[in-house]
C-alpha cells in the first residue's frame, strides 16, 4: 500500500537566530524564528511523513508549549517521527520539497542539505529533491521578511517478508 502526504511551514527571519535548512547551518545575518530551530525544511517534511501515515501532525508529537522542546533541534525531531513511520511498518520512499527564500541564495547549499536529509530518513541521496525558489520580490518572502517550506512524500508499507 502506497500513501503519500504533503507538508508546508513558514518561519519569520529574524536577527539574532541561526538560519537553520534541512539540518545545515547556513551563513547569514538572520535565523528563523520559531519555538524550536525553527527549520522549516525539516518541518514540512515532518509533516508530510505524519500525513502519509495519517498520524497528526508537528504541532501534536512536539507542542510548542513544551518548554522541552524549546530550541529543540529539528533533525531529533525528524528521527523521532522516522521510527515512528517504521515502527507502522512503512518504508519512505522518496521526498520532494520546495524552500522559498529570497536571501540567502541556497543552491550552494542543497547537495549537502540532501545528503544531511537523507541520512536522517535512512533513504539513498537521489531519492531527496530540493528545489530553491524565490518570491520574486513580493509578500513577506520577497521582503525576506520569512522562509517557506513545501514537502511532499511517498511511503509504503512492507510486507511482512520485508520487516527487519
Amino acid at each position: 500500500m502506497y500513501r503519500t502526504g504533503f507538508g508546508y511551514d513558514i518561519h519569520a527571519l529574524a536577527e539574532g537566530r541561526e538560519l537553520v535548512l534541512g539540518g545545515i547551518k547556513i551563513p547569514f545575518h538572520k535565523g528563523l524564528l520559531g519555538h524550536s530551530d525553527a527549520d522549516v525544511l525539516l518541518h514540512a517534511i515532518i509533516d508530510s511523513l505524519l500525513g502519509a501515515a495519517a498520524m497528526g501532525d508537528i504541532g501534536t508529537h512536539f507542542p510548542d508549549t513544551s518548554e522541552e522542546f524549546k530550541d529543540y533541534s529539528s533533525a531529533k525531531m525528524l528521527e523521532y517521527v522516522v521510527k515512528l513511520i517504521s515502527d507502522s511498518g512503512y518504508k519512505i520512499s522518496n521526498i520532494d520539497t520546495s524552500i522559498v527564500i529570497e536571501k540567502p541564495k541556497i543552491q550552494p547549499y542543497i547537495t549537502n542539505i540532501k545528503q544531511s536529509i537523507s541520512k536522517v530518513l535512512k533513504i539513498d541521496v537521489g531519492a531527496v529533491s530540493i528545489k530553491a525558489k524565490t518570491n520574486e520580490g513580493f509578500g513577506d518572502i520577497g521582503n525576506n521578511e520569512a522562509v517557506a517550506a513545501y514537502a511532499n512524500c511517498l511511503i509504503y508499507k512492507l510486507s511482512n517478508s520485508q520487516k527487519v
